[in-house]
């Protein structure tokens, strides 16, 4: 699996535009979707091309193909439409998708603007120049398509809740998250352009989380990450695994470079070990049940169960 090279510098301009372009998707699955605990019913997905929605309610999917540059909406009806990602103002975007929605008899109301950003602006008030270039997002997809498989082991290994590897499009971050199983403290909110009530219900219980995020945001370059809500006494303290993680005191999370990770001899044992590094430190600092973990998953063996 090929780990390319990302730097925060030629992925940004092309990270802006991909971000508005997944809020957009992601707010028209949102809007046609019943809601699933801590948002789960919103997010995407990495698949073999790029991002997808999986299928909707109403019979629809829409996939960013991230190989041949294009937005496609394919419908159980077998009607499809699409357009090719090119560089273009977010209101064109969001103006040719709701063409190809209705082209395959799709509704097209959903929520018009942004969500985590400061300062949101409508998406078709959004006219300045855009920007896309393909090598960078497909780099991007690459490395996502490199570290889901990662992701997905280390999600094997719970017995206890746990989400989908997904993408958020607020932050536009990949994650997988670990839960307690214990109702945790209200949180306090204040994430911009995102209503409290998203916050509080999506850290209604213990989390223990990790993901991926390309730069920015208070990061220089392109992370995983590994935080705890509530964050127990010491967490900051705590190993972090593999040499180059880090806590970051600003963001109260750990923080280990992509470019570590990717440069490694081995990638996927560099990420497996600061998942598990991180989420140790937040399960035994913060006495989660230590039944809930278990032997990681391996291919066409069942997990043994014991008698009563």
């Amino acid at each position: 699996m090929t780990w390319p090279a990302l730097t925060y510098a030629t992925w940004k301009h092309t990270g802006a535009s991909l971000h508005m372009w997944a809020q957009i998707v992601g707010k028209f699955r949102l809007a046609q979707t019943p809601w699933v605990n801590h948002s789960w019913h919103a997010t995407l997905y990495p698949d073999a091309r790029g991002l997808t929605t999986g299928l909707i309610p109403g019979g629809v999917d829409v996939r960013f193909d991230l190989v041949d540059h294009r937005l496609e909406i394919t419908a159980t009806s077998g009607a499809q439409s699409g357009f090719d990602l090119e560089p273009m103002p977010v209101a064109q975007f969001d103006a040719a998708f709701k063409q190809a929605l209705d082209h395959v008899g799709a509704p097209t109301d959903y929520h018009h603007f942004p969500n985590e950003v400061p300062d949101p602006m409508p998406f078709r008030d959004q006219t300045g120049p855009g920007h896309y270039n393909a090598e960078a997002a497909h780099a991007w997809w690459q490395a996502i398509a490199a570290m889901t498989p990662v992701f997905q082991q280390f999600r094997t290994g719970f017995l206890g809740k746990v989400s989908p590897v997904h993408l958020f499009w607020g932050s536009f971050d990949l994650a997988v998250t670990r839960f307690s199983g214990r109702p945790a403290p209200l949180h306090p909110g204040g994430f911009p352009a995102l209503p409290d009530a998203v916050t509080q219900e999506a850290y209604s219980h213990e989390v223990s989380s990790a993901g991926f995020w390309a730069g920015g945001n208070g990061a220089d370059d392109a992370m995983f990450y590994s935080y705890a809500y509530p964050v127990p006494d010491g967490f900051g303290a705590a190993p972090a695994g593999p040499e180059g993680a880090y806590y970051d005191t600003s963001l109260g999370e750990f923080l280990m470079p992509y470019r570590t990770v990717a440069e490694a001899d081995d990638p996927a044992a560099v990420l497996l070990d600061f998942l598990l590094a991180t989420y140790d430190a937040a399960a035994s600092l913060g006495d989660w049940d230590p039944s809930l973990t278990c032997q990681m998953g391996l291919p066409r063996i069942p997990r043994p169960v014991s008698g009563p």
